[in-house]
């Protein structure tokens, strides 16, 4: 899988070295120096991995992380980094990173590093489905509202899955039924309403449709 990846890193020659390295691989590369010119090249353009350094001329890059991740952004991204501090880890990992690499590293285990990212996410290319103020990655199991994450339990992620993959189509008590049945809780009769009524008061109101005595639909955005 050939990607287009975004480098953000100071270090002249770590940089050159890591550019050569990754467009060896197969990748196309924009490498930039600092945190404005990661935010300008991302305006025009879009990138499947972002490389990160965290400690750059005009910023920290854990910053840079946090506001994409709550600005709905799910850009892979590979945190490089002189901090090895298991608390530095732990940080970055907990802001939205997929992985992290403590400098100096092998240039082939970033080749690996990215393969495994390329994997996670090649089932779903394109993992972020929007929908209306939603913006729901699949691959994560996230949703931000306008641009809020809101929490969902596993039989609300269930459904909620049920309706984006048939965009439109009528699905009845039964076949929704069907999702649930992987829990271990028994099914009562009104539990598809129930859970219904709380996808709309958590995602919108108008997220659902009924057609009553047939069934439910996602409505259009």
């Amino acid at each position: 899988m050939n990607m287009r990846i975004l480098l953000v890193e100071d270090d002249a020659v770590l940089g050159a070295a890591v550019r050569d390295q990754i467009a060896g691989d197969g990748h196309s590369v924009d490498w930039v120096t600092r945190l404005d010119g990661a935010r300008d090249v991302m305006a025009s353009a879009g990138y499947d991995l972002i490389l990160l350094d965290l400690m750059l001329p005009d910023g920290r890059g854990i910053v840079f992380l946090k506001t994409l991740r709550n600005s709905g952004d799910v850009t892979p991204i590979i945190i490089l980094t002189a901090l090895d501090q298991v608390s530095d880890r732990i940080e970055g990992l907990k802001a939205g990173a997929d992985d992290y690499l403590v400098k100096p590293f092998d240039l082939d285990e970033l080749s690996a590093r990215i393969g495994s990212v390329a994997r996670r996410y090649s089932g779903n290319p394109n993992p972020i489905i929007r929908h209306g103020a939603l913006n729901i990655d699949l691959a994560r199991r996230s949703v931000l509202r306008e641009g809020k994450p809101v929490q969902l339990t596993s039989r609300e992620w269930a459904l909620l899955e049920a309706f984006l993959t048939r965009p439109g189509q009528l699905l009845s008590k039964p076949q929704l039924e069907e999702k649930l049945y992987d829990f271990d809780v028994e099914i009562e009769s009104n539990t598809i309403e129930v859970h219904v009524s709380r996808l709309r008061k958590k995602l919108g109101t108008n997220l659902i449709e009924t057609e009553r005595g047939l069934g439910y639909r996602l409505a259009r955005a």
